[in-house]
């Protein structure tokens, strides 16, 4: 398929960085060929900021990088209009939001009403400053980063903002392999300072665009829909996945068969990503999370209900 030397390059460059994680960046990249967003939460230090940077890195775009901390204001994302006194007018100065790629580092340790400013724009592609709405270009790929709310001064992101992400990973430790070669890769300088882009601002849309040309059978369709139902029947579940969830998990399996070279989406795209496009929609019944339970081991059993759709080959 076209483009798909292009996709393994990317991939390339980020296990470069990222040692042993090579699931992360692959769903970090389905996020991305499927234009949506991807929110990586754990603990500091495990490598989330600097799988945003070798992915972006690799990509001919405009990197723009957001810090929040509790003293950041909504126009510091936004941008602001300063007047200008020679020409006796306001000149709007675009934020940091005006990027092709995004790292919104720390996102919970800031307030509420800054977080929004950038979740309003991640779902409507759009800033609205001084009552003008400015429209983002494509494409704009957000990659937040958080740590576990257990933490000191973070504040938990609400049910609707985290709907917004298509896909939330989690980092964890890496083995001890892992950790050793990491420490030889980066004895004398760090990979990251080699990683070149890979591929063309242009050349991303126009996978963006063919992505959502992938071609998916109802049986793979009825059985997201299936999956998204048995969340909201299932007796431990206060609020199941809205069919804001159905679309996201349609359009993420195409961008994870469009990255295995296919033209078409099988049922094991969609259950190798339910876990991460649907658990993070979902919440538990209070009872529920006090006897341990969570969203991954729930919708664990899920899988294992639903009936999966005979897998066959989609000659067209």
């Amino acid at each position: 398929m076209e483009y798909h030397k292009q996709v393994a390059e990317i991939l390339d460059n980020v296990k470069k960085v990222m040692i042993g994680k090579d699931k992360e960046a692959t769903l970090s990249l389905v996020a991305l060929l499927a234009d949506g967003h991807v929110l990586l939460e754990d603990v500091p230090g495990v490598g989330k900021t600097m799988l945003v940077r070798a992915l972006s890195q690799s990509l001919d775009c405009a990197f723009k990088r957001i810090q929040f901390t509790p003293d950041l204001l909504p126009s510091d994302v936004t941008g602001v209009s300063i007047y200008n006194p020679k020409e006796m007018f306001f000149e709007f100065r675009d934020g940091p939001i005006f990027g092709d790629v995004i790292l919104a580092d720390e996102i919970n340790r800031t307030s509420p009403k800054t977080q929004s400013a950038l979740l309003e724009a991640m779902e409507e592609m759009n800033v609205t400053v001084d009552g003008v709405t400015k429209s983002l270009k494509k494409p704009f790929f957000v990659m937040a980063t958080q740590n576990p709310v257990e933490y000191e001064g973070t504040y938990p992101l609400p049910e609707a903002q985290l709907d917004r992400f298509l896909i939330k990973l989690s980092m964890g430790y890496p083995s001890e392999a892992d950790e050793l070669e990491m420490l030889n890769r980066t004895d004398r300088q760090h990979p990251i300072e080699d990683i070149k882009p890979v591929i063309q601002r242009h050349q991303l849309i126009e996978m963006q665009e063919t992505i959502q040309q992938i071609y998916m059978d109802e049986t793979v369709k009825r059985y997201i829909v299936q999956l998204v139902a048995a969340t909201r029947k299932n007796d431990h579940v206060q609020l199941g996945v809205s069919p804001r969830g159905s679309i996201a998990l349609m359009k993420a399996a195409k961008a994870y068969a469009f990255i295995q070279d296919r033209d078409y989406v099988i049922p094991d795209d969609v259950i190798f990503l339910a876990p991460y496009v649907l658990a993070h929609r979902m919440i538990l019944k209070p009872e529920a999370r006090y006897s341990g339970m969570n969203q991954e081991t729930l919708l664990a059993d899920i899988l294992e209900q639903v009936d999966i759709p005979v897998r066959r080959e989609l000659n067209r």
